[in-house]
Formats: C-alpha cells, structure tokens, sequence
C-alpha cells in the first residue's frame, strides 16, 4: 500500500472520530446557545483561509502566520501570539511537528483542536506539509464543519451550506488534477525540497530527487558536494522531467541546481511553502499550483 494510500485511509477514519467528538463536546459544554462569532486561531493561513470559507459570517479567525517570509519550523512566537491560542474557542494546528509552538500552546487551553497532520495520519518526522494533500484539505474541511456545528448547533444549515460550496471549488481542483495526472503519465520529477510531495503524488508524478540529497535536506542539513553532483548530473542527463523549487528557501546550492535544469531545458515549478499573499483561499492556490504543473509538463 503506498504512501498516499495510507493518507486517505487514515483521513476517513479520522473524520468519523472527529464527528464523535465533535457532537460530544456539544452536549459537555453547551456552546450551541453562545451568540457572537466562533473564535477561531489558525498557526498558518493555508489552515486559516479555508476555516473562513467555511465559517463565513458566523466566525472571526486569526492566523499567526501569513507570509512567505516567515518559516514556521523556526517560529518564535510572541506572548501575544499564545494568548490568541488559548483564548479561541477552536484552535487549528498543523502539526507533525510543523507548528510545534501552536501545539504546545493548544495543549494548555480548553479549546478544541484540529490537528490536520493527525488527520491524515501523520505523525512528528512525516512530511509535514498536508495541506498540499487533497485527501488531508477534504478531511480537515469537514472537521472544521463539524466543530462549528458543534460549538452551535442553531448554524448547521449555513455551515453545511458554507461546506458545499467549498467542496464544489475543491472540485474543480480536483478536476484539474486529474487532467494533470492524465498528461503527466508518471513523469519523473525532482525537487530542491520536498515540500509539495503530496500534491505531486497526486499528479501522479514519479519523485526521482537523488536519495542522498533527499535525506539531508530532510534532515535540515546541508547536502554533500557529491549529492550535489548526483542532482546535476541526472538533470543534464535528461533522467528528471521536471524540478520543482522552494523559492521559499534559495541558497547558493539550490542555485547551482536550478541552472542546472536551465542549461538542460527541464522545465521548472517554483512554489512557496506558506501560502503567497495574493491568494484569497488555500482552494484558489492549490489551483493555481495545478495549473503551473500542467504548464511546465
């Protein structure tokens, strides 16, 4: 069973306990008789704009971070930064050890929290990067639904309302995903880092990142001149289809890739870890992601 196999299986059996705990917590608490907007803290916008669009009017929600500038592995955050974590009613973290801070945080507090790599069945030394996922976007969406029909019951009819119109935008993604995946036909792709491994495998994209590279940048470490050579010379061979690029995270060894793949003519992705600010939903910028692949394949 691969990989991302083991994602949707780990996401669909999550989202039914979460639908448990969901209505459990309800009936404990009694916050379906609370006026006001839900509070809602996200650690990272990607989280946070898809908590918007389905919450609409009935919530307010904060994200810690919003910007490509900032790395959330590294993240310091401020007192004030906790405080929003737990103060909100519902608390959205990344998790698999991505938002460590914004876990920790949440722990201490009564709110309820959504973990999206728990979701999709990843744990601390996983790719943490989810929300590249459709399966992970789908099963954090409907958790997010159900928390907020939890928290008030009196507004399911418009969250479930909110949660339709959603998944027919999440659709559309997913449309374009499969004529993707279509065209690409297994292509072999390699990467500077692996931060879209989830939504290249859904493409259907074959990872050819030499291992050695692989593993040290997994590791936050720095690659070898060897593992350097291995990556250039696969690309001047013509073994990799195309590269895909963290502009998030340039360095002059990644630089030395990139020209590599120009002077080869392999055509390049280059993408951003958090979620660049033109976008207005986590949605719009997987499309937009979708369509760059199919552009460059």
């Amino acid at each position: 069973m691969n990989r991302y196999a083991r994602i949707a299986i780990a996401v669909l059996a999550s989202v039914g306990l979460l639908t448990s705990a969901s209505a459990c917590g309800t009936s404990q608490n009694g916050a379906g008789s609370a006026h006001g907007a839900i509070s809602v803290v996200s650690s990272i916008n990607q989280w946070g704009t898809l908590a918007e669009q389905l919450g609409g009017s009935g919530v307010q929600v904060t994200s810690i971070i919003n910007s490509t500038n900032v790395d959330a592995h590294d993240y310091e955050p401020t007192t004030s930064d906790i405080a929003k974590l737990q103060k909100a009613r519902i608390v959205i973290v990344n998790g698999a050890g991505y938002d460590s801070w914004a876990v920790k945080a949440a722990q201490s507090a009564k709110s309820q929290v959504i973990n999206a790599a728990e979701i999709g069945g990843v744990k601390n030394g996983g790719n943490p990067h989810v929300w590249f996922s459709a399966a992970v976007r789908k099963a954090v969406a409907q958790a997010i639904t159900r928390a907020y029909e939890g928290t008030r019951p009196d507004g399911k009819a418009d969250f479930d309302k909110l949660n339709q119109q959603w998944r027919s935008k999440e659709d559309e993604v997913a449309r374009k995903i499969t004529e993707t995946k279509r065209k690409a036909d297994g292509e072999a792709y390699a990467a500077t880092e692996s931060v879209a491994e989830y939504l290249a495998g859904d493409l259907g994209l074959k990872d050819a990142t030499p291992t050695g590279y692989m593993r040290a940048t997994a590791n936050e470490s720095e690659p070898t001149p060897t593992d350097i050579k291995q990556f250039t010379d696969m690309l001047e061979a013509g073994k990799i289809g195309l590269l895909v690029v963290n502009i998030q995270e340039e360095t002059e060894l990644t630089g030395k890739i990139v020209i590599a793949a120009k002077s080869s003519n392999i055509p390049i992705v280059e993408l951003t870890e958090q979620m660049p600010e033109q976008y207005d939903s986590l949605t719009d910028w997987m499309a937009a992601l979708v369509d760059a692949f199919s552009q460059a394949i």
